[in-house]
């Protein structure tokens, strides 16, 4: 039986331990290190476009039905009876970046860098890893709750206790069972895309996200719904729904405790998702006054759609960094042309083994977001086009969205592993925080601009 010591692992070091698979560790000499670095198959232009390409179309799809989704359920009673809960939207839909993009991020990095070829080795990373991750979904599903209560308070001044308990119970439940459903789906691609010899960077991520934001938006209205219709008669069931959910919380510390990997996350993973929260809670109150306002009403459609799309693309170069600084650098080395001041144009015309991704995910916004946006209007009735200003503004602040979120990833991943932190487990939730709260300001900003100009979005 082997004994770890956890405390002598650090964030950088490899996600299992070095007795389990015979590899150097990485303060080991580099000859070491270069002698165990597994290899990873060169890969094209056309198989790295034909592998985004149609995960990203299946994020889309998943993103543009939680839109219309969103746009159905607004007007059922909770929605309408307590308006907080548009801010929990966000928040609740960025833990898939929080954790759901973050586990395959970390899972492609140990696939590519053969940590997942013993069957051993496998289950012990998914199995600490997915219980790390309830924890962490039922935690964030409360503080988000609680994050949701303090704006909605501060926005109107008041805030009434039944209304906290409906937010705590429906985001801790909706957080809850998304995560588990969405952490088996995860595990299934990335173990499918490893037996198909798909490089799982270009795959996981998206597919995480294809269908996360519908169904977390369903359980979230669903829930709400649910809940709201027990809080004259029973309210009771919500304190013990609640209750119920956190004390789960020691079980899953006890499982994922026992794993080397999840253990070091145990006790330093906490910081990026928890900050990630708060910004997409901005971007949620964003999102509140906006639903308020009739002339910005038409915004709540798009909404899932741009923060969904800039998060699934930023997701796949991030995770393409980190494998690459994994495979190739010790932590705390970086590529000699990263280590001056940041350029932008190095981002998309550098020489380093990412800037070819990063030119394809930026040609992928046009298109692909004129697709969702006339696939928005056929599932509404197709009676109508969107009017040329809203395409414009739409896809400029698109446009404007992911390459700032690109050039963010760039400049962040790499100054993560020049301080030793694991970009696997700190960019992400970083980079889609920041992707809903870019995507919902600039969106709000075009739908104005469409207002001033008198333009009623469609013809």
């Amino acid at each position: 039986i082997l004994h770890y010591e956890p405390q002598e692992y650090t964030e950088t070091d490899f996600l299992l331990p070095n007795q389990l698979y015979g590899r150097s560790r990485i303060s080991e000499s580099v000859r070491a290190k270069d002698a165990d670095r597994p290899v990873v198959p060169a890969e094209s232009i056309c198989s790295m476009v034909l592998q985004i390409l149609v995960p990203f179309l299946l994020a889309g799809l998943g993103t543009v039905s939680a839109g219309i989704l969103l746009d159905v359920v607004q007007n059922w009673d909770v929605f309408q009876e307590i308006t907080e809960i548009f801010i929990l939207v966000p928040a609740v839909l960025g833990m898939k970046g929080n954790l759901e993009m973050t586990l395959a991020s970390r899972l492609s990095t140990a696939v590519n860098a053969g940590k997942m070829d013993s069957a051993r080795e496998k289950w012990m990373l998914i199995v600490g890893n997915l219980a790390l991750k309830q924890l962490q979904a039922t935690v964030l599903g409360l503080l988000a709750s609680l994050m949701a209560t303090v704006l909605g308070w501060m926005a109107e001044g008041k805030m009434p206790f039944n209304h906290v308990a409906l937010l705590c119970s429906t985001s801790v439940c909706t957080a809850f069972v998304a995560s588990l459903l969405q952490g088996i789906i995860i595990v299934a691609v990335i173990t499918g895309s490893k037996r198909m010899g798909i490089n799982p960077d270009n795959v996981a991520t998206p597919m995480a996200a294809s269908f996360g934001d519908l169904i977390t938006l369903a359980l979230l209205a669903c829930c709400g719904q649910w809940f709201y219709s027990f809080t004259d008669l029973y309210p009771y069931v919500l304190y013990l729904v609640d209750l119920l959910l956190l004390c789960l919380i020691p079980l899953w510390v006890v499982i994922a405790s026992k794993h080397p990997a999840s253990h070091i996350l145990l006790r330093t993973g906490w910081e990026p998702i928890i900050t990630a929260m708060v910004i997409s809670s901005i971007g949620g109150l964003i999102l509140d006054k906006s639903v308020s306002d009739p002339n910005l009403a038409g915004i709540i459609v798009y909404a899932p759609v741009i923060n969904g799309i800039g998060g699934n693309l930023v997701s796949i170069q991030s995770s393409r960094i980190s494998t690459n600084l994994h495979l190739n650098f010790s932590p705390g080395e970086v590529p000699e042309d990263r280590k001056s001041c940041y350029n932008p144009c190095r981002t998309f015309f550098g020489s380093g083994a990412n800037h070819r991704s990063a030119q394809i995910l930026l040609l992928l916004v046009i298109p692909g977001q004129l697709i969702f946006l006339h696939t928005i209007h056929l599932m509404k009735g197709g009676r109508t086009l969107p009017s040329p200003l809203l395409t414009v503004a739409f896809l400029s602040a698109s446009l404007i969205q992911v390459f700032s979120l690109l050039c963010i990833a760039d400049c962040m991943v790499h100054c993560l592993w020049r301080r030793h932190k694991d970009p696997d487990s700190y960019s992400i939730p970083y980079l889609t925080a920041l992707g809903d709260l870019l995507g919902t300001a600039l969106l709000s900003l075009a739908f104005l601009m469409l207002w001033c100009v008198g333009d009623s979005g469609s013809v």
